[in-house]
């Protein structure tokens, strides 16, 4: 049986991979919430949004179906609250927390980790969990591994700097 800790240092590999072999930032993006919702049993939902102006838009996401939130001003529902502050957001209980957009009936825990690109937040990892108090510390600090990983193709899918063949 494979450790918690082999998945996740399997999946960091396999999204420097995509990183690095991706031809388009919107494709390292979608083909990064694919491998995080396939991987993780307890990630049931997983978008990243961008940064346009004040407001989050939904770009690449994995799960059983769309969010009807797909822009979102920044300082609005936790997604815009990690946004504004630029620190994650873990929510272990979305029925407590008044902030919350509500997506799907079924959520009941999500984590939302903004993506930094020279300085300023340019996107977010939201993951959604149909789980009570579904992410730990753990969950945090790759998830913030993620994001920093992410933080190229993001700047390049905002235009930030041109994107090259070898994910730089």
């Amino acid at each position: 049986m494979t450790s918690a800790t082999d998945i996740r240092r399997g999946a960091l590999d396999a999204i420097d991979r995509i990183v690095h072999g991706g031809t388009t930032p919107q494709d390292v993006l979608q083909r990064t919430v694919e491998l995080l919702h396939d991987r993780f049993d307890h990630y049931s939902w997983v978008g990243i949004y961008l940064v346009e102006g004040d407001e989050l838009v939904l770009g690449s996401w994995q799960g059983p179906e769309a969010t009807e939130h797909v822009r979102i001003p920044v300082g609005r529902g936790i997604c815009g609250a990690a946004a504004a502050s630029g620190r994650t957001e873990v929510v272990d209980d979305v029925n407590d927390d008044s902030k919350y957009l509500a997506c799907f009936p079924s959520t009941r825990s999500e984590i939302v980790v903004p993506i930094h690109f020279n300085g300023e937040v340019v996107g977010e990892i939201d993951i959604d969990s149909d789980t009570p108090a579904a992410f730990d510390e753990i969950d945090r600090r790759f998830l913030e591994h993620v994001a920093r990983m992410l933080s190229s193709p993001c700047g390049a899918a905002l235009g930030r700097f041109a994107w090259g063949p070898d994910g730089r």
